[in-house]
């Protein structure tokens, strides 16, 4: 039986991608962390793209000596990273590539990214929003 790549066995509009939930760890020691956002990765559409947003309520709940407004500003980079912007550093520079997978790196800081995850879809941008909705949204912030 001959066997079949991985492009004959999903359906022709099809791609796959890569993402990760973006994680504000108020103390690294503890591993608790809120979910801050999704970054998704999809190299056959040429998309990086990232959603941010995260409760500040409940960040001050596990971490009430938080600077929220520093916080904020180190997430809120990712999205402009994601998109090459001039502003957003040298990492911003980098291929998609290479910016995902430094973005993705794991580090012990308050900002972290969880495991790496793979999906298919259609639209690389309907996926991040849906996992956004699923996976990251706040709502309360």
């Amino acid at each position: 039986m001959p066997t079949r790549t991985s492009s004959e066995l999903r359906p022709a509009n099809r791609v796959a991608y890569d993402y990760a939930v973006i994680r504000i760890v108020p103390r690294p020691e503890l591993g608790e962390f809120i979910n801050a956002g999704v970054i998704l990765h999809c190299t056959e559409r040429k998309f990086l793209g990232a959603r941010i947003e995260f409760s500040e309520r409940r960040l001050t709940y596990l971490w009430p000596d938080a600077d929220i407004g520093q916080l904020r500003e180190n997430v809120e980079v990712i999205p402009r990273i994601c998109a090459a912007a001039t502003d957003a550093g040298p990492i911003a520079q980098l291929s998609a590539r290479e910016r995902f997978h430094w973005l993705t790196a794991p580090r012990s800081s308050s900002i972290q990214m969880s495991p790496v995850h793979c999906g298919i879809c259609e639209s690389p941008e309907v996926a991040l929003n849906r996992l956004f909705v699923k996976l990251a949204f706040g709502g309360d912030s």
